[in-house]
């Protein structure tokens, strides 16, 4: 089993900035691909960013492209999310999510590949 605790979350204005982080516990997390999702209110859960084992390889949604930068500290069993020049329509509860793999260069952006996700942490950008 693997735990998973964003925090970071909170109330920032339009154009500001916000760090998310996702501690891991109970499996090796240097095994752990890892992924960042969101829910807007009344939308559903959608692929923001998601890091390979290694850290070496990242991809992104396209609405995050270029604001967004997702990281891996796998001594601090920790991913972060950082995300600049935030918008309103990034108002969403984001989720972390984990899933074991042994292709240490893959990036998953497809929910249904994470076996373990957190409990998710708001995101709220007031313009």
């Amino acid at each position: 089993q693997v735990q998973l605790v964003e925090s970071g979350g909170g109330l920032v204005q339009a154009g500001g900035s916000l760090r998310l982080s996702c501690a891991a516990s109970g499996r090796s997390f240097s095994s752990l691909a890892m992924g960042w999702f969101r829910q807007a209110p009344g939308k559903g859960r959608v692929f923001v960013a998601a890091i390979s084992t290694s850290g070496g390889n990242t991809n992104y949604a396209d609405s995050v492209k270029g604001r967004f930068t997702i990281s891996r500290d796998n001594a601090k069993n920790t991913v972060y999310l950082q995300m600049n020049s935030l918008k309103a329509e990034d108002t969403a509860v984001y989720y972390c999510a984990a899933t074991q793999t042994y292709s240490s260069g893959t990036v998953y952006s497809g929910q249904r590949i994470y076996n373990y996700w957190g409990q998710g942490t708001h995101v709220t950008v007031s313009s």
